[in-house]
């Protein structure tokens, strides 16, 4: 494996790699935005392709496909929704449950983008479930796991924020103090779970979150 690159698995059908907050996916638009997950990934292993996408400001488990058979292949399994992801964040607030889940449609906020909003009469159908796994009640926030059964963008953000407890250091939907409570997004993805594109295999893939 490689030294330089956060490799956490390898194979010749697809790589799990660690992106770290602040890093692109995948290359934007312009000049300034061509540095990525993606573009440092393709220098050592031409053949990677994108399969999905982290925000930004998120941390943890990406994969990658090497070459394009295994890129369908991935793609239909994210599709049929046979891929288990589970995310860890830290929101603001206490939670009045042990466990939920949150059914709102989603869609871009167009004079405001890349910001997403709930939208019931044009959004796209998004549901996220969640589970509490501490109350820090000195600093008012609590721990939870994540589980989106769809992957729209800002999905988990837009989720918590609609139920009163945005995840803390958001810049988008966090209140100001909820902004400034961490120096980063506290979201991270820690968990994949899938059949192998290639064998069927199950193959589960873990990150802790370094927050």
């Amino acid at each position: 494996m490689s030294s330089t690159l956060p490799l956490l698995f390898v194979d010749e059908s697809l790589l799990a790699l660690a992106k770290p907050a602040g890093l692109l996916s995948v290359p934007g638009r312009g000049e300034d935005n061509q540095d990525s997950l993606l573009s440092r990934v393709q220098v050592e292993f031409p053949d990677a392709l994108a399969v999905h996408r982290l925000d930004m400001a998120t941390s943890g488990l990406i994969l990658m496909a090497r070459g394009k058979t295994m890129q369908s292949a991935l793609n239909r399994l994210f599709a049929g929704r046979q891929v288990e992801k589970t995310y860890e964040a830290v929101l603001a607030g206490r939670l009045a449950e042990a466990e939920g889940c949150v059914d709102l449609p989603l869609i871009c906020d167009w004079p405001r983008r890349p910001r997403q909003k709930v939208c019931f009469l044009h959004g796209k159908p998004a549901l996220t479930r969640w589970r509490l796994l501490a109350y820090d009640a000195t600093r008012h926030r609590s721990r939870v796991l994540l589980m989106p059964e769809t992957g729209r963008s800002h999905q988990l953000r837009v989720h918590m924020q609609a139920i009163g407890h945005p995840v803390l250091g958001d810049e988008f939907y966090a209140a100001p103090a909820g902004r400034a409570a961490a120096s980063r997004l506290l979201l991270h993805a820690s968990r994949l779970f899938l059949p192998h594109p290639r064998t069927g295999e199950p193959l589960e893939l873990a990150l802790p979150a370094p927050f």
